[in-house]
């Protein structure tokens, strides 16, 4: 395979950086950027027209198990490291950030495709998260107790817990690892982060910018690769004490059973199928907006993308030709032209959307609107509505990640619930209605670890985000999130 090498930025089909340093092609481990030993490497392409955006390090498991030394070497320097200290640290990366968050936008558009203006809004939303740890690392959530022994004095700590590994996904390449890498540093733990080998320079330049702003070496390690070779040394070592992941519920199962000889702490965000439901009651055109942002975000590669819309039958013929015609005027192309939608990751989500379209026609469905590949390129699919949806379809029980919406009607309140809850997964749901009577039974009975009412936007870095069922395990963001990377440690002392 070819030698990992730096990019170079001043090839014509590429978007100049104001700061060519912040694109590496080297892990980064213990304080150094190391290539692979044996030269290997591994090929990024973008998805908007196929060109090769670069070359990352390919490291052996070897080289990664190495990495888990070097975190485990920096663990205790960190953590005793006064909490206002890290927290200065973590503030500077936040700064950092925000200094550079058009290069880090253009990277990551380069390198997964997405709208440059949903870019900057991920850069936005990563660098919130290691802002609102920097200020958590000062107030470990500790609760006071009351002696129930004579004489004796009783305190309980938090304490971090070790070596976190951190495993990350290509549809939010900057975002998913600050969520999670900002809360294990705050607690005190150091990190080993493996990106996605489709998207890893965005991690690479938090990587860059993290040494800027003075993470000591080995703190936060970034380990690029094949997925199974450099997390397999993790799975086996005891001394890396938590995983987080988020991705597909099949490998967030895998990782699950893996981790049962080591006994880790686990944090899972996997699967979603979100249910969006629609009550005659609601307002039609802000329903339609919501709907909107709901499913294309992200051109439908989101966890949190509505999959399943559920219609009540009075107005579901208002709202599948609201829109369609909505859907309908999206625009598509690459990402630097900031469009609706840009193109999908790679040809086997493109499948998923083909097979998905023609086995809902299959079984009844029409289309509304797109329903086929884009003239933009082999990695674009057309916006597409689908009407009358049937239960049996594969779209009611697969997660499409991508853009494609599936409506179906209902009569009754139970109805709606009942298929919206038909699921294995429960991260999110919307919920449009205005009877609030119906928003707290609904809220109350939708089996979805967040629920949206009248609007799509509920995220951000002071809530806890996950799911129920097979969506995941344990919470990110919020005080919960910084909670998964500590122990509790009990300390009754007697006064003698």
């Amino acid at each position: 395979m070819a030698k990992a090498h730096r990019i170079d930025i001043d090839r014509p089909d590429m978007s100049r950086l104001d700061d060519p340093k912040l694109l590496r092609s080297f892990s980064y481990i213990d304080g150094k950027w190391t290539a692979a030993t044996d030269g290997a490497a591994l090929r990024v392409t973008n998805p908007a027209d196929g060109s090769e955006f670069g070359e990352i390090a390919a490291l052996s498991s070897d080289e990664s198990a190495a990495a888990v030394e070097a975190a485990q070497t920096a663990f205790a320097g960190w953590a005793a490291l006064l909490p206002q200290v890290r927290s200065k640290i973590l503030r500077r990366w936040f700064d950092l950030m925000g200094e550079h968050r058009e290069d880090l936008a253009r990277i990551m558009v380069l390198e997964q495709g997405k709208p440059i203006s949903e870019a900057r809004g991920e850069i936005d939303y990563a660098a919130a998260f290691i802002e609102f740890y920097a200020e958590e690392a000062k107030r470990p959530n500790i609760e006071s107790v009351t002696s129930h022994l004579p004489d004796a004095e009783v305190e309980v700590w938090r304490e971090p817990l070790g070596v976190a590994a951190l495993i990350t996904p290509w549809n939010f390449p900057s975002a998913m690892i600050t969520r999670k890498a900002a809360a294990a540093l705050a607690a005190g733990c150091t990190v080993l982060v493996h990106p996605s080998a489709e998207t890893p320079f965005s991690a690479l330049a938090l990587a860059e910018l993290a040494e800027r702003a003075g993470l000591p070496a080995g703190v936060f390690n970034v380990v690029t690769g094949d997925a199974a070779t450099i997390v397999e040394p993790w799975l086996n070592d005891a001394r890396v004490r938590a995983l987080s992941f988020t991705g597909s519920t099949e490998i967030g199962k895998h990782l699950f059973r893996r981790s049962a000889d080591t006994v880790k702490r686990l944090v899972l965000e996997l699967g979603g199928h979100a249910p969006f439901i629609l009550f005659a009651d609601a307002d039609m055109d802000q329903a339609v907006d919501e709907a909107i942002k709901a499913k294309f975000a992200t051109s439908g590669q989101d966890c949190l993308g509505a999959n399943r819309f559920f219609v009540e039958r009075s107005v579901y013929q208002a709202f599948c030709e609201k829109f369609a015609a909505r859907t309908a005027m999206l625009s598509v192309g690459i990402g630097m032209d900031d469009p609706d939608i840009g193109p999908l990751m790679n040809e086997k989500a493109v499948a998923k959307q083909r097979q998905h379209v023609e086995d809902a026609v299959k079984k009844g469905a029409h289309v509304l609107t797109g329903g086929k590949g884009h003239e933009a390129g082999d990695l674009f699919f057309e916006p597409t509505v689908l009407a009358d949806v049937s239960a049996d379809a594969l779209i009611m029980h697969e997660e499409t990640f991508g853009p494609v919406a599936a409506i179906a009607p209902f009569d009754t309140e139970e109805e709606a619930l009942a298929r919206a809850n038909d699921t294995e997964y429960g991260l999110v749901a919307y919920l449009h209605t205005q009877d609030p009577r119906r928003i707290y039974r609904a809220s109350r009975a939708l089996q979805f670890g967040m629920v949206a009412v009248n609007r799509t936007k509920v995220t951000g870095a002071p809530i806890p985000f996950g799911g129920m069922k097979q969506s995941g395990v344990e919470r990110e963001g919020s005080r919960l999130g910084m909670e998964a990377f500590t122990e509790v440690k009990y300390v009754c002392r007697d006064w003698a």
